[in-house]
């Protein structure tokens, strides 16, 4: 059996589609002896009403679409659950769509959300976007957004971001005073805001302390994921003069370089220091634990959502964007020395 439609219960009750429409919105129109038969048969064969039919000639759909590089790591999944717990009170349904950190999956993901009508879309830009007109062609559509996590620069919209800079800065800051003086780094693509951010931290922490920077100690993977950063690890490992300590561009790729140290015989932290970012709960119970960057994963995910409920709630109010920026703590593990 399919769905039972309008039209089929107006055939079996010998009257129009519309008056099974309106009884079933109980309109003043429609005798109480027929708003009685028409919801009796309905009850019967089940009916449901087909939302989202009726959401495209409302011109509303109350979804919003969230984008995400990928859903992997706990990072993209905290967020999303957060999201979630944000809509959960309220008419708007999540549509969880995942560029796979591709710009073209991304473009078309953008395209097919606004097909559908959605009220507003919270998004996290692919490791390979560079040019952002996908996005601002949906604010045209008067489609709202909020970019949390990578920043999109030139894009006027609200966005929810984490100091970057600083929580790299104060990671290798902390390598330096712990008596580590040839500090590499994993950073991640080069055109992820992220990546870049972490790696000026990274860069001006050396030049605060004077320590000379070798460019044979900065490494970028193709990814984000562990897989990506075991060729980087070894190259960097086996150089001639090794360093003495890592900061990378997040745990994933930290323990990466963690397992090819321990494969190489190397000991952590006695010979060699690692520090990632995000504080993913699996780095608590590596062996050693890892030493990362703590990254407010739901106050990011809840305050995009409210942002974006905000616009939704109050369409006729002036647009005035937020720009807000979450700050990090450093957490010290057994991978890295003790000051």
């Amino acid at each position: 059996m399919g769905r039972i439609t309008i039209t089929e219960i107006a055939n079996k009750l010998k009257v129009a589609p519309s008056t099974v429409s309106r009884a079933l919105n109980n309109h003043t129109s429609i005798s109480k002896k027929t708003k009685k038969d028409v919801i009796a048969l309905a009850e019967k064969l089940n009916y449901q009403p087909n939302i989202m039919a009726i959401n495209l000639l409302r011109r509303k759909s109350n979804t919003i679409g969230v984008i995400v590089p990928q859903i992997t790591s706990h990072f993209y999944s905290a967020i999303i659950t957060s999201i979630q717990d944000v809509l959960s009170n309220t008419a708007f349904n999540l549509m969880v769509c995942i560029s796979n950190e591709s710009f073209e999956e991304e473009v078309v993901l953008i395209q097919k959300l606004e097909k559908l009508q959605v009220d507003g879309v919270l998004v996290s830009t692919s490791s390979e976007t560079k040019n952002f007109d996908h996005l601002k062609k949906l604010q045209k559509k008067g489609i709202p957004i909020v970019i949390f996590d990578r920043d999109c620069p030139g894009v006027k919209a609200d966005k929810v971001l984490v100091d970057d800079y600083s929580g790299a800065f104060e990671a290798v800051e902390f390598l330096i005073q712990s008596g580590c003086e040839k500090i590499a780094h994993l950073g991640g693509p080069h055109n992820s805001s992220t990546s870049k951010h972490r790696l000026k931290g990274y860069l001006d922490a050396l030049k605060k302390h004077k320590i000379p920077i070798k460019k044979e100690y900065i490494h970028h993977v193709s990814g984000f994921t562990s897989k990506s950063g075991i060729k980087t690890s070894k190259d960097l490992l086996n150089l001639k003069n090794p360093p003495d300590a890592i900061f990378a561009v997040n745990d994933n790729i930290a323990i990466a370089a963690m397992n090819v140290a321990k494969k190489m015989n190397i000991k952590i932290p006695e010979e060699l220091s690692i520090v990632g970012f995000n504080d993913d709960p699996h780095s608590s119970f590596m062996s050693p634990s890892l030493s990362t960057v703590l990254q407010p994963v739901f106050s990011i995910g809840m305050l995009s959502a409210r942002i974006l409920l905000h616009h939704l709630k109050d369409v006729d109010a002036k647009i005035e964007f937020r720009h807000e920026v979450f700050k990090t703590e450093l957490i010290t593990r057994e991978s890295s020395k003790l000051l």
